[in-house]
């Protein structure tokens, strides 16, 4: 091995990378060893103390024995090149010996992971590791290299695997020397010596992850490029040098960990003096816990406006205060709450003074977050022979010195790609972007090692499906698994969900539901809890400070029940004409136009939001006219008209915000949760209890907050005492509830017709409440066990009966994508059974949205992006980063089903199909002399109103 290590000493000619511009060779050895060095240092810098622990732990060995045997794996993972795809470029081959390229003796193509796999199997063999069940140490290992480029491959020990069959079909003698000479010197070079008593399925999927980062950071051109142009002419020397330039690498990745510095409360989260009562006692009780028993899973649970954000950080602060994680991770349920979240966590970020800590922010389309500069939409480096990620999407590569913005929390450029975002210390994402980790798509094993390195806070917990929960409880039971902390925030969570989601982790952590079922693990209300990954114990919030928090923000309200005709639904002739939804709306903002005040108009669908603000802007007498006063925001607006007016909501009606004199913002479930702002007035459409509660906690939000001296409420609005959510019911001409057609797909009908019929039995149809003391109670009532109130009428319990079944139905469809629990993973193949891209996977039910491009057809008959004709399109050439960026943030989601019949004028140009965030663009042309007039696509007719966004209308 010494010999081979020196100049001369073993063939360097076998290639691992080409480039086709600079006609560069890069040796194959090289990249092996280049790739082992930057696992050292991914294992020193990134991997978090309670990682390498859980590595060395799932092997059976020291941490520094387990890290040589980590630098050993990641430099196999390309062994299996050395077979026919020498072949598949004629320049490098050409530079093979003619010795080795005369012993092929009829070998086949093979992907070159499995090839690797195959080969190392019986490497391994003859090197001691035990190779003879799926479970071996062996086998093991080989199917993590096998999994290097995202998925683990099934390994047929009697078959495909077997020596005779492998020397068959990867070449003669010569080449199966030459492997396990290779084998033998990257053994050699990481000190690897010691062969393992076994590999642990967690171990072998950090290990798989560790092997993923330190390929793509030793596979960028501008690190091996140069090296390819003034190669070393020893293996050992190359390799000291490769060790030398790992920490720089790494470095400029963004992925080096740092450890925030300790910082006040009050700098930590400005604006705040103390903490609330809640944050004190888990501040108090939870470090105590943690210091005792160590990580776990925490629930949080508190009406909206408590302060859950800030005791979700706080216990995460808690959490890594330990040494075994490092970060965040906070999910959300939607891209408006992951925009407003990754703002709260860049600020608490930068409030610590760090040298330089990335923040991400992780969705199908965050590049519309104005925080994303251009270079996360730039185009790729030139191409090279075997680039590691072959998909489309691939991230930039350029150097952090290009970064346009010098904000310490701004993540560097290889950071940027689409699924290493999540890399980051610190990120924002949706839950789906995590959830996908339960799943068998490709680069899973990625996610897991991305996610478990961080305190993980799941937010609005209670905002998913029963597919979703599903998943979610799959991912708790990794993350136990992978010691990994969990928070858990909700304001409406049911009990039941709470204690299934906590039994899930628990059981990932080693107990199993048979030891947990006595276990409640719904906290008080409002309140926390915690459960310890290590013996299931758990820890409460001290009852006297909940009753503290209650009383510091204990306040009154008032939901009422407003019978209305839906302009869905005409009553027969003859009945008495009833008052209709628009106008309870104009009698509930007339005195807020009038006399003043801040107002929102919740509505179930768009096109109500758009009918709601077109009959406002017209029948109501607004002072200086309605310009500024009234705001429609939905989903279904452009990328940047949506952000620019979600931004201009948040401003006017936070915190802190210079609160105008007069708004209305009508708007759909887009402003639910997650959203710190405060309306005088508030008018919704009937949704679930759970989400009439969230919506009531915008209602009158900082009343605690604000000064006495500082009162901001319009003085009309006082005389009414309690604030008041105005909930419009529509219903038939005989008072029974009606849902619209177009609502029905909205939420279970069993929680719409419970919380109407729970309203409708009240005096007044008011329920008058206590928050956040009666919160708890009415969620239960409607969304935890709703047997007693489905009893109270047939309808109820054919819906109550309907919705179990539906339910059922699809926690089953969500079981069917599952990956199996670590104990049920016998083989790494088993997380990849079925073959699912991260595109087609899905964390919901329901058909995925395309993305709608509006463009405007010049008199010259040029496409531009405005009706002016200002911002024109080139379609016959590559459009620039920045042309790029400029598109996407003109795209809009619209239902699949309206643009499937779209014809040859309404695809993407073919220049656009090069890069993965354009290609699969619908066109929306529109005439820019007549821009109200509409294309059609099929039955369904689209046109972009330049204040409504997109309107559609449908033909029967």
């Amino acid at each position: 091995m010494r010999a081979d290590a020196r100049a001369g000493g073993i063939d360097l000619a076998p290639w691992g990378k080409f480039d086709r511009g600079q006609w560069a060779v890069y040796p194959l050895l090289f990249h092996l060893l280049d790739v082992a060095a930057v696992a050292g240092e991914v294992w020193d810098r990134y991997l978090t103390r309670g990682q390498r622990r859980l590595i060395a732990a799932g092997l059976s060995v020291s941490p520094a024995e387990a890290r040589c045997l980590v630098m050993f794996f990641a430099g196999l993972h390309d062994l299996g090149k050395l077979s026919r795809f020498q072949e598949q470029e004629a320049h490098p081959w050409a530079r093979v010996s003619e010795a080795l390229r005369e012993d092929t003796q009829g070998w086949r193509r093979m992907p070159h992971e499995r090839a690797s796999m195959h080969s190392v199997l019986h490497l391994l063999a003859e090197a001691g590791y035990p190779v003879d069940a799926s479970d071996s140490a062996g086998v093991r290992v080989a199917q993590i290299l096998g999994g290097h480029h995202g998925r683990f491959l099934q390994l047929d020990l009697d078959g495909a695997a077997k020596a005779a069959r492998v020397k068959h079909v990867l070449g003669g003698p010569r080449w199966q020397d030459l492997r396990r000479r290779y084998f033998a010197l990257v053994r050699h070079l990481t000190g690897a010596t010691m062969v393992p008593a076994q590999v642990s399925v967690p171990a072998a999927v950090l290990i798989t992850g560790v092997g993923v980062i330190a390929d793509r950071l030793a596979s960028q051109r501008h690190y091996w490029l140069p090296k390819a142009q003034a190669p070393a002419v020893r293996a050992d020397a190359h390799y000291a040098q490769a060790v030398k330039d790992a920490p720089a690498l790494l470095d400029q990745s963004g992925l080096a960990r740092i450890t925030l510095p300790g910082t006040p409360f009050t700098q930590a989260h400005r604006g705040l003096s103390t903490p609330n009562d809640l944050q004190a006692s888990l501040i108090r009780q939870l470090a105590t816990a943690v210091g005792e028993r160590g990580p776990g899973i925490v629930v949080i649970t508190d009406a909206t406006g408590g302060g859950k954000s800030v005791a979700g950080l706080e216990a995460a602060r808690i959490f890594n205060a330990g040494g075994d994680t490092a970060g965040v991770a906070w999910l959300l349920p939607t891209t408006a709450t992951a925009d407003a979240a990754y703002e709260v966590l860049e600020r608490y970020v930068a409030a610590h003074r760090p040298e330089h800590a990335p923040v991400s922010l992780v969705y199908s389309h965050s590049w519309v977050n104005s925080a994303y500069t251009d270079r996360q939409v730039a185009a790729h480096e030139a191409s090279t022979t075997d680039e590691f990620w072959c998909d489309a999407d691939d991230g930039p590569q350029e150097g952090a010195e290009q970064r346009p913005e010098e904000r310490v929390t701004v993540p560097d450029g290889w950071l940027r790609g689409w699924d290493r975002a999540l890399l980051a210390q610190f990120t924002v994402a949706t839950h789906d972007q995590a959830l996908m980790a339960a799943l068998p798509v490709r680069f899973s094993a990625l996610r897991l090692l991305a996610l478990s390195g961080r305190t993980v806070i799941v937010d609005e917990a209670h905002a998913l499906t029963p597919f979703m929960q599903q998943l979610l409880g799959r991912l708790l039971h990794w993350l136990g698994v992978l010691g990994c902390p969990v928070v858990l925030l909700s304001a409406t969570m049911p009990a039941s969900l709470s204690t299934t989601l906590v039994r899930s982790y628990l059981a990932g952590a080693g107990h199993p539901h048979s030891r947990t079922a006595g276990l409640n693990c719904a906290p008080a209300y409002p309140g926390w809890l915690f459960a310890a990954a290590a013996d299931a114990s758990l820890t409460r919030m001290d009852p006297q400070a909940g009753e503290a928090h209650a009383q510091q923000h204990r306040r009154t309200a008032a939901l009422s029940l407003h019978p209305v005709r839906h302009p869905s639904h005409t009553d027969p002739d003859g009945t008495p004409a009833r008052e209709t939804r628009l106008e309870r709306i104009s009698a509930e903002i007339a005195p807020v136009v009038q006399h003043g005040g801040c107002a929102a108009v919740a509505c179930a669908t768009m096109a109500d939001a758009q009918a709601t603000y077109q009959h406002l802007h017209d029948t109501l007498n607004w002072p200086g006219g309605p310009g500024g006063q009234l705001l429609l925001l939905h989903a279904r607006l452009p990328g940047h008209q949506r952000e620019a007016l979600t931004r201009l909501v948040r401003d006017r009606l936070g915190p802190a915000g210079e609160r105008p004199a007069r708004l209305v913002v009508v708007t759909t479930s887009l402003l639910d949760m997650s959203l710190d702002i405060d309306v005088d007035v508030m008018v919704s459409d009937l949704a679930s209890l759970e989400r009439l509660l969230q919506r009531l906690g915008r209602l009158w939000r900082f009343e605690n907050l604000w000064d006495a001296g500082a009162d901001r409420r319009p003085a009309w609005l006082r005389r009414q005492g309690v604030p008041r959510l105005s909930v419009l019911q529509p219903t038939d001409h005989r008072g029974h509830t009606l849902i619209p057609a177009a609502w029905r797909t909205l939420e279970p009908a069993l929680f719409t017709h419970a919380t109407a019929a729970r309203l409708t039995n009240l005096p007044q149809r008011t329920l008058a409440l206590t928050l956040p003391d009666d919160v708890q109670h009415l969620v239960e009532t409607v969304h935890g066990n709703a047997t007693d109130l489905a009893r109270t009428s047939p309808g109820l319990e054919q819906r109550y009966t309907a919705h179990q079944n539906r339910r059922r139905g699809e926690e089953h469809l969500s079981a069917l994508h599952l990956i199996p629990t670590w104990r049920d993973t016998l083989s790494l193949a088993d997380l990849h059974r079925q073959r699912l891209h991260a595109r087609q996977a899905a964390t919901r039910l329901g058909a995925m949205p395309r993305r709608l491009l509006p463009l405007y057809r010049t008199p010259a008959g040029r496409l531009a992006l405005d009706p002016a004709g200002t911002r024109l399109l080139s379609l016959d050439r590559e459009p620039t980063t920045a042309m790029i960026r400029t598109i996407l943030q003109h795209t809009l989601p619209v239902p699949a089903a309206w643009v499937a019949e779209r014809r040859s004028e309404h695809h993407a140009p073919a220049v656009w199909k090069k890069h993965a965030l354009l290609a699969d663009l619908v066109l929306l042309p529109h005439d820019a002399a007549d821009p109200r007039e509409g294309a059609a696509f099929g039955r369904h007719t689209l046109r972009l109103d330049p204040v409504l966004g997109l309107v559609a209308a449908h033909a029967e």
